[in-house]
């Protein structure tokens, strides 16, 4: 199988409340409505994917190359 070329995601907040997500590289504050960028590592986080599955945040769409890029550089600046 060949690799793929993953991409971050744009995820959402569906619910009325703040969402913690404690992922191994960051921890997410999520506010009720609120969106957020994650890389393709995160992407991947089990914390993450039961989050998902939990449907306390959901995803929105891909990231572009471009808004991976830029989430990168952010969260390496925050080093």
């Amino acid at each position: 199988m060949a690799d793929r070329d993953r991409r971050g995601m744009l995820i959402k907040n569906n619910g009325d409340e703040g969402v913690q997500v404690s992922m191994s590289s960051r921890t997410l504050e999520i506010g009720p409505g609120e969106e957020k960028f994650l890389t393709p590592e995160e992407v991947r986080d089990p914390t993450l994917r039961e989050a998902l599955q939990e449907r306390s945040i959901s995803i929105v769409r891909p990231a572009t190359e471009a808004e991976d890029e830029v989430i990168q550089e952010r969260l390496e600046s925050d080093d």
